[in-house]
C-alpha cells in the first residue's frame, strides 16, 4: 500500500510489548517506510570511524553516556544523506565533521557536549514526499529529548502501545532464543518444531539473561518514569495515538487502520 504523505513515526511501549513486531509489520505493509535506529547509526559510525563515531567511541570508553546532541546530529545526518531534510535557507551544509564555519549547525568542538543543534535560528526543511517516511527507534526516550527533536524534525505520529503486564510476563516466560542467529520462539504462540531446539540448526535454545520477572519489573518502572512525561509531551502536540491489545495480532489491524487514515488518501 502506497502512502500519500510523509509519515514520521515513533512507537512507545513497555519492555516486551511488541514494538519491534509492530515496526516490522508496518515496514512490510508500507514499503515506503524506512527504519531509522539511533543505536544502529551510532554503532555504524563507530565501526566506520567517522568523525562522530570516533567522538562517540571515546565518550563510551570513558564510561560517559552518549550526549543527546550527538544522537541528534547522527539522526539529522542520516536524514540529510537520504535527501529527506535540507539545511535552512542560507545555512552551511550539515556534516558529521562540522567546522567552525558551520555556524547554523554548531561547531565540531561543541556539538558533542551541547544540545545547541536544537537552538539554531531556523529548523531544517523537512521533505513531505511519501518516500521520506520513517519509524524512528531509540530516540527520544524522555520529554527533554522530544523537545529537542521537535525543533529539528516534526514527528507526526506517536503510537503508545498497551498490553497488560500479566500478558507480557507470560510472553517473557515462554520466550526462548537461538543466540547465534537471533531467532526467537515462544512456547505459547510460536513454539519450535522440536521443544528446546532451533528449527534451522537443531541447536539448543536459551533464555535471555533479562527474561525474568524481577528484571522486567525494574525495566518497567524505569520506563514508566520517563514515558509518562514523554507521552504527555506528544499528547499536547496532538500527535499521540494509543492502542491496546493482548497480542501483536490484536494490535496490528488497529494500527494499520489508524495509520492508513492518516497517511493514505481515500481511506476512512
Amino acid at each position: 500500500m502506497k502512502l500519500s504523505k510523509a509519515a514520521r513515526i515513533i512507537l512507545v511501549g513497555a519492555p516486551g510489548v511488541g514494538k519491534g513486531t509492530q515496526a516490522e509489520r508496518l515496514l512490510q505493509r508500507f514499503p515506503q517506510l524506512a527504519a531509522i535506529s539511533s543505536g544502529d547509526l551510532l554503532r555504524d559510525n563507530v565501526k566506520n570511524q567517522t568523525p562522530l563515531g570516533i567522538k562517540a567511541e571515546h565518550t563510551m570508553k570513558s564510561g560517559a553516556l552518549v550526549p543527546d546532541a550527538m544522537i541528534l546530529r547522527l539522526i539529522l545526518h542520516e536524514l540529510k544523506t537520504r535527501g529527506w531534510i535540507q539545511p535552512p535557507a542560507g545555512a552551511s551544509p550539515m556534516t558529521l565533521s562540522a567546522t567552525a564555519q558551520d555556524q547554523d549547525f554548531d561547531v565540531e568542538d561543541n556539538f558533542v557536549n551541547s544540545p545547541s543543534l536544537a537552538n539554531m535560528g531556523a529548523p531544517p526543511r523537512t521533505s513531505e514526499d511519501p518516500a521520506a517516511s520513517f519509524i524512528l527507534d531509540g530516540f527520544p526516550r524522555t520529554a527533554g529529548q522530544a523537545s529537542q527533536l521537535d525543533k529539528l524534525i516534526p514527528i507526526n505520529l506517536v503510537v503508545s502501545l498497551h498490553t497488560p503486564a500479566e500478558v507480557i510476563l507470560e510472553r517473557i516466560a515462554g520466550r526462548w532464543v537461538h543466540a547465534p542467529s537471533g531467532r526467537v520462539y515462544n512456547t505459547t504462540f510460536n513454539a519450535p518444531k522440536v521443544a528446546g531446539r532451533d528449527d534451522v540448526t537443531g541447536e539448543i535454545l536459551t533464555k535471555r539473561a533479562d527474561d525474568d520477572e524481577a528484571t522486567w519489573m525494574t525495566r518497567l518502572q524505569k520506563f514508566q518514569e520517563t514515558s509518562e512525561p514523554l507521552l504527555d509531551h506528544y499528547a499536547k502536540k496532538g500527535v499521540l495515538w494509543e492502542v491496546s491489545g493482548n497480542s501483536s495480532d490484536e494490535i496490528s489491524p488497529k494500527l494499520f487502520s489508524e495509520f492508513e487514515k492518516r497517511f493514505v488518501d481515500g481511506v476512512e
